[in-house]
């Protein structure tokens, strides 16, 4: 058999060894803005929150774990080559949308908002929250710059203690809420949108958690971290990955169904927040008061500088390989400052402005995991991957203007556009209208596929 075909090492991986690579996997999917976005679902769910649970799952836990086995069957070295069937062209806007994405644009300033929002805000009178975001977030970019420029692993080592304590302090949360809950979740009230397609808006839901986009541009930590454990072969290296990635994505889902229940019974005692990270604080608040609120804004600001750290950092690094007359640290100041700046916008209106942007990528990158994962039964015929997204860009689109800010989505124009998407697309009401004219591309470019199969074993 030839060396590449067999594994370096034959031997089966010890539990150990499985349990350092779904830590990896968690670490990577697991930050702050995975609590306050199931917690926003439970409350906007309210007695539903079991329907729109499921449907969060499949998003924020499902595909993420589809995208990072994609990247280890396909060998693939980042979400460059996810998209390199479709060309380099394509592949590079894929890449630069995908980390503006989880970077600068939305991911990375949403880890000091989140802190600031949860921790900070509560403390300060009304007419001090812009100010304070300024001065918060600019300390907090600053010691993130600082460390990713210094490439130092101090925040690692702390973020390693630190953050069980704050995994210790979100369980005890759950069985305070579990043992005394503020009401009971399935007699809550229904926002209106979860009173028709509850599955259907968590699935929208869970794309906020960008779990698949970071997924597929940093999985190849942890497809090379398998590597090194000496399963090198794809069938073996996707195996493994997929046995840790069930253990950390199943660990994620448990405290996903745990914090959308949690969202759904502070109805009883709050109003609906115009964001997860209000509703997080007032049920710490709630359960553990002032004491437990300081611990949290303590431990969530720690985890959220680890977690922006690690985009800074990679987010430098994937562009300096590709833009490589811009040195590392140059690319780092430019992420760090532009990060600083949208950062500055709060919270909800990163929220706002993120959810146009993921309308438009998902349902890319859900066929392109797709597309990644099936490849091998069509050789990863760039032709099946032209038609499947040449049918996916026109709905993803329209999603996308239907999801922009009113100033833009309620112009005559984007109105227009919207009426007409309503009565030719289906499944447009539920933001699903690119399914079927994925499946129609897909079925067009697998036929296409086969004829030329066909026609060149013909000639031969």
């Amino acid at each position: 058999m030839d060396e590449l075909e067999q594994d370096v090492n034959q031997k089966p991986l010890t539990w150990k060894q499985y349990l350092v690579v779904a830590s990896l996997l968690f670490g990577l999917f697991f930050g702050a803005g995975n609590l306050i976005f199931p917690i926003h679902l439970g409350q906007m769910a309210g007695a539903n929150w079991g329907q729109a649970t499921l449907g969060f799952l499949v998003t924020a836990v499902l595909l993420p774990l589809l995208s990072v086995l994609a990247i280890s069957m396909t060998h693939a070295k980042g979400v460059y080559d996810i998209g390199l069937p479709l060309g380099s062209a394509f592949a590079l806007v894929f890449m630069v949308l995908i980390h503006l994405t989880i970077g600068p644009l939305f991911g990375t300033p949403r880890t000091a908002s989140i802190s600031f929002t949860v921790g900070v805000l509560p403390m300060l009178p009304k007419s001090w929250a812009q100010v304070g975001l300024f001065i918060f977030s600019a300390l907090f970019f600053i010691c993130a710059f600082l460390v990713a420029y210094k490439e130092s692993n101090i925040l690692t080592s702390i973020g390693k203690i630190l953050n069980p304590l704050f995994l210790l302090l979100l369980f005890v949360i759950f069985l305070l809420g579990f043992f005394s809950p503020m009401g009971r979740a399935n007699a809550q009230k229904v926002t209106t949108a979860y009173q028709q397609a509850p599955f259907f808006n968590g699935f929208l839901q869970g794309y906020n958690t960008m779990d698949a986009l970071a997924g597929l541009a940093f999985g190849v930590t942890v497809v090379t971290a398998v590597r090194q454990m000496g399963k090198t072969t794809a069938k073996s290296n996707a195996k493994v990955t997929a046995k840790a990635g069930v253990l950390a994505t199943g660990t994620i889902g448990l405290i996903y169904i745990a914090l959308i229940w949690l969202g759904a019974t502070t109805l009883n005692h709050y109003k609906l927040s115009p964001d997860g990270g209000v509703a997080f604080n007032q049920i710490v608040t709630y359960y553990l008061g002032g004491f437990g609120h300081a611990l949290l804004a303590t431990l969530i600001t720690v985890t959220c500088l680890t977690t922006a750290v690690g985009l800074i950092a990679a987010f430098a690094q994937d562009f300096h390989r590709s833009f490589s007359k811009v040195s590392y640290h140059t690319w780092l100041f430019l992420m760090t400052l532009a990060s600083f700046l949208t950062a500055n916008f709060g919270l909800d209106t990163i929220i706002s402005w993120s959810t146009p942007m993921l309308m438009f990528l998902y349902p890319f990158a859900m066929v392109l995991i797709l597309l990644s994962i099936t490849s091998p039964l069509f050789h990863r015929d760039s032709v099946v991957y032209f038609w499947v997204v040449l049918f996916t860009l026109v709905p993803a689109f329209l999603d996308m203007v239907a999801a922009l800010p009113p100033v833009i989505s309620q112009s005559s124009w984007a109105l227009n556009l919207h009426v007409v998407q309503l009565k030719y697309l289906p499944f447009a009401a539920i933001g699903m209208d690119w399914l079927i004219p994925a499946l129609i591309g897909l079925v067009i470019g697998l036929v296409c596929h086969f004829v030329k199969e066909r026609a060149a074993r013909a000639e031969a």
